[in-house]
This record gives structure tokens, sequence and C-alpha cells, in this order.
């Protein structure tokens, strides 16, 4: 498969697709008998004509439900597997040919897995990575300091893996994945486990990272604080089809046309009050003297002026409901949100 020529960008994908023949059985003692005389296939698509491109220096955010082609999409566009159909170039190569320049450009980091050696000290693991990666003593030793310090490793690198906590653990991964100055990057939930402290620390080298050397990186993760701390534009997949592209900030504009306001009453409510705020917009729950209800966005000014004088109001709180919300929204709608009038 030659790829035709593609824009240039750290990433373009094209018509991207990658589909898997699996054996169709029926149940019980028949079906395997039939099955294992004459077999049948179904085609399953984990990936189906997407599309995007992806600028040098951009974050992106990669998102989709379990199953909906998120990690079979980033192994595409790393090598780890080849496309069905469509066309991919990575930092102008064609990830599957596994050219050694191309492999010198990219990491590929899964929170899942580890490639640091468990009953030995970090340090080990990373000069082998050094060595493979051909750097010299001087060139390693460098920029071992440098990211050991940004990722506040230095004191910690003697230590056996296993001795580490999960955090440092992750971060001591992410130096390794990053030892030889990678231009793109493919993180695959590189906070999944972590505490909030340690999610925050990687959140914020990721941003260093990326404003020191100009990397590309397509990030996804189940954490939306990753999605919202470092990425302005967002790629969503559902079902194996890319169903938006665009700034989070259009996605949560179209696809939540309503704002939060949560009330807080000077006493419980009464029946009455309760009734005239079921009026006003959807009431989301009540506790207490707070009850908290959601109102469009083109009717709020109006709404919240008329709460604020029929009801005896101590303190009102107006926000977007939460990411998480609209995600899942986007995902229940299965198509391009951006398409739906």
């Amino acid at each position: 498969m030659e790829p035709r020529e593609l824009p240039m960008s750290a990433i373009a994908v094209e018509n991207l697709q990658r589909a898997y023949q699996v054996a169709d059985k029926a149940p019980g003692l028949a079906g395997t008998l039939s099955h294992f005389w004459q077999r049948q296939y179904r085609t399953i698509w984990a990936v189906r004509d997407v599309s995007f491109a992806i600028a040098p220096g951009e974050v992106v955010g990669f998102l989709g439900a379990n199953g909906a082609g998120k990690t079979t999409t980033l192994k595409m566009l790393t090598g780890l597997i080849q496309p069905t159909g469509g066309t991919v170039q990575v930092g102008g190569f064609v990830p599957f040919r596994r050219q050694r320049p191309f492999l010198h450009q990219i990491t590929l980091v899964m929170g899942q897995k580890q490639q640091l050696l468990w009953d030995l000290p970090a340090l080990d693991s990373l000069r082998i990575n050094g060595a493979v990666y051909g750097l010299s003593d001087r060139l390693f030793a460098q920029r071992l300091a440098e990211l050991s310090e940004l990722l506040e490793l230095t004191d910690k690198l003697r230590q056996p893996v296993r001795k580490l906590s999960l955090g440092e653990r992750m971060k001591a991964e992410l130096l390794a994945a990053l030892l030889h100055h990678p231009r793109i990057l493919f993180l695959d939930e590189p906070t999944l486990g972590l505490d909030v402290n340690a999610q925050v620390k990687v959140r914020a080298f990721l941003r260093e990272y990326n404003a020191r050397y100009g990397a590309t990186i397509l990030l996804t993760s189940h954490y939306m604080a990753d999605i919202t701390a470092l990425c302005q534009r967002v790629l969503l997949i559902h079902g194996g089809r890319l169903i938006f592209d665009g700034r989070l900030e259009d996605l949560v504009e179209k696809c939540a046309p309503y704002r939060e306001v949560r009330l807080e009453l000077e006493a419980p409510p009464t029946a009455a009050q309760v009734q005239r705020c079921q009026e006003f917009g959807k009431i989301q729950a009540i506790a207490g003297c707070q009850i908290r209800l959601l109102l469009e966005r083109g009717t709020l000014p109006q709404v919240v002026s008329q709460m604020l004088s029929e009801l005896a109001i101590a303190d009102v709180t107006i926000t977007d409901p939460p990411i998480e919300e609209v995600i899942g929204q986007v995902f229940t709608m299965g198509t391009d949100p951006i398409s739906q009038p």
C-alpha cells in the first residue's frame, strides 16, 4: 500500500481503516461440529474511514469509550499493526515500515504497560535505552540530568523499580520513553491509577516538555482533567469512526446547550418553590437548602432574574456541566455532534 502525498503535518491520516476477520460459530455441540468442518467468518471494523491531521507542536486529546478504536489507531500510528486501508504518515514516514529514523522520532507510553526492569534500579534500564538509541555517554548524562530534574526523580533512579511508588514509576517510564528526545509522543492513559498529586505533576511535566521542545502530543485518557489541562483540540472516536474534531469549547457549547445553576435558599424549599423551579428548568437534585437545576443558555439571564425576584435565595452559582457528562452525551449520539441541528 503506497501512500499518496499528504499535507506536511506531524501526523496525517486519511481514510484510515483496520478490519479483523473473526470466527462466527453457532453455540452448542452442533455449532462446534459445523464450525469444525466449514468455518464461517465475519468482519469486525475496529477503525473505519478516520481522517485527521495534527500540526507540529500541537497537543491533541484523543477520546473514546472502551472499544471505540483509540488503541488500535495508536498502534497503526506507531507502526505496531498495519492498516487494512487508507494512508497514514507520521513525521513524514509510513509507520508500519518501521524505519530507524521514524523510530528515533516517536515514542509510545501506555499507562498499563512498563518497560523498566522490575528488580533493577531504574538507572540500569535507562542505560540500556540510551545504548539502544545510540546515545553517547555525554549525551546520555546530559539528557538524564535534564529530564530527571524536570520529573523530580534525581534521587530515585538508584532505587529498584519495585520500591518506587506508582507515581514515581510512571515518571520513570516517561523518562525512559523520552530519553531520545522524540518529536512525536503517543500517550495512552499516562496517568492511569495515579493519585491526584501525581497526575498534576505528570501533566505539568508534559506541558513543560511540549513548550521546551515543541513536541507533538496525541493523548488518550479517561481522566478528563488530563484533557482539559493539556489539550485545546480533541478528537472523538466512536464505533471506530471519528465523530468530532475541533476545540473542546466548541464541543461543550454544541452538545451542552445548557448551564448548571446551583441555588442556595435561605430555608429548605417548599413544595410550591420546587414546583416553580421545575417550571424554570430541569431539576437535577435537591439537598437541604440547595437546588441544582439545568437552564438553557439562551434563557439563562431572564430565568435567573426571575428566580432572584421570586425565591428567597442566599447564593447562586452558575457553571458549565461537567465535561464528562458532555462527552458521554456525544457517545450516546453516536454521530458527528457538530453536524447535528
